[in-house]
């Protein structure tokens, strides 16, 4: 139909309007009604994860720490701990296998535990001894439990528990599954993510804030977006000249929102992203590089919690699930009170003036023997016989026991006449003087 002569226009379509009651009032749909879409947080996997500074600073440390402390294996005997040698001992602390030393096998095993939250590793046997210890790739694993037999299958094959080395970060409740702590922590992750991607997303423009374009708006939302696309445009078209203004149209105002990185103390909320980091690994600030509140002696204190309360509980988890699973439960009778054991002191070798004193200590109060010390130093052993005897010192004595009296030997007087008597020496109790 043609009025006036003319065809009728098409229909006009609008855009969203907050008037109308089918449109809800909310902030997501204010957002839209000005072009700008719904922020979704950066989503967190074990990769993105670790290009986070502070988490990539936990688990390089921990897993490196935990695999640098020296792991032995020692049979009970009569006299004490005798360390074992042969396939058993090298595997345990030497070369796991024909692929890694201990410190590649033990840092990668280590790593998935603090990652995905759970560290897999595989058994060779040759009888009682032990071949290779193999680590498995947890991804690949798949665990599952009928009644109380456990099975692990990785490439397809399945293997017995008793021959898998399984430490997990966390177990479920059913025992099989596990929670990593990158997955627990994923929502403290993702701020630290966006915040990341906010500080170069800002450097980047030139440390422009976000813009609100002020003055008379353009009706529909798809007039809007091509407002601010000409905005960015401009803006663009004056960093790329190196130019400080850009044109905007006559009647509108460009008007920051929101605060630049310092006003928004964006410096202290990376700040206490750290400390976050350092909460979900329990790890002591100091060792992710947060000295903010470090002190002479409050730094050293945290050095001693980190092998109180983190390191050595490792230490325990792995050593159980070693002793249970390379040796069995009735060790004791089967392959001769074989057991395996950290030596935390090996995370003194940095410390040389502390690592000496205590070796001297020792030695003094008939801990050690001078070449058992020397030996701990990688230093050959003394010749003299004396250096296998244990020391302590002279004045130490049973409590309530008198100390033996020492034989006093006579001093000859140096000044004294050594001359051997002659007939003309006067008798004894004589003298030649004759005032005397």
């Amino acid at each position: 139909m043609r009025l006036f002569g003319r065809k009728p226009d098409a229909a006009e379509v609008r855009g969203p309007s907050v008037e109308s009651p089918e449109v809800p009032v909310s902030a997501e749909n204010m957002l839209s009604l000005f072009g700008i879409e719904k922020a979704n947080l950066p989503n967190v996997t074990i990769s993105s994860a670790l290009t986070v500074p502070a988490v990539l600073c936990a688990v390089a440390f921990l897993s490196r720490t935990l695999a640098t402390i020296p792991l032995h294996a020692y049979r009970r005997t009569a006299e004490g701990a005798d360390r074992l040698t042969g396939a058993t001992a090298l595997a345990i602390h030497e070369f796991p296998n024909d692929l890694m030393d201990s410190f590649k096998m033990r840092q990668y095993f280590w790593q998935q535990v603090f990652t995905g939250g759970r560290g897999l590793a595989w058994i060779e046997r040759k009888g009682d001894e032990i071949e290779a210890i193999w680590p498995m790739d947890p991804r690949k694993v798949t665990v599952r439990r009928n009644g109380f037999r456990v099975t692990y299958t990785f490439d397809g094959k399945p293997y017995d528990a008793k021959d898998v080395i399984d430490v997990p970060f966390m177990l479920k409740e059913d025992q099989i599954g596990h929670e990593g702590p990158i997955t627990k922590a994923r929502k403290a992750i993702q701020l630290a993510l966006a915040m990341g991607d906010y500080g170069a997303n800002f450097f980047a423009g030139g440390g422009v804030p976000p813009l609100a374009l002020t003055g008379p708006m353009p009706a529909g939302s798809d007039a809007m977006k091509r407002a601010l696309n000409d905005i960015k445009r401009s803006i663009a078209a004056a960093k790329e000249s190196g130019g400080s203004a850009f044109p905007i149209p006559p009647g509108y105002e460009l008007k920051p929102v929101g605060f630049d990185p310092a006003k928004g103390q964006m410096t202290e909320a990376r700040l206490f992203q750290i400390q976050e980091v350092a909460r979900i690994w329990q790890l002591p600030p100091v060792f992710l590089q947060d000295l903010s509140s470090g002190t002479f002696a409050n730094v050293e204190q945290q050095d001693l919690s980190l092998i109180k309360h983190l390191l050595s509980q490792w230490a325990k988890a792995f050593e159980g699930e070693l002793n249970l699973k390379l040796f069995g439960r009735n060790s004791s009778s089967v392959v001769g009170n074989r057991y395996v054991e950290h030596n935390l002191s090996g995370l003194m070798r940095g410390d040389f003036k502390t690592r000496l004193e205590g070796l001297a200590r020792a030695i003094q109060t008939g801990q050690i023997t001078p070449n058992e010390a020397r030996e701990l130093e990688n230093r050959p052993r003394h010749e003299n016989p004396d250096a296998n005897e244990l020391l302590v010192q002279g004045a130490t004595i049973v409590l309530g026991r008198a100390p033996a009296a020492t034989p006093v030997t006579a001093v000859p007087d140096p000044n004294a006449d050594t001359d051997p008597p002659t007939g003309d020496d006067p008798p004894a109790g004589e003298t030649d003087d004759p005032e005397a």
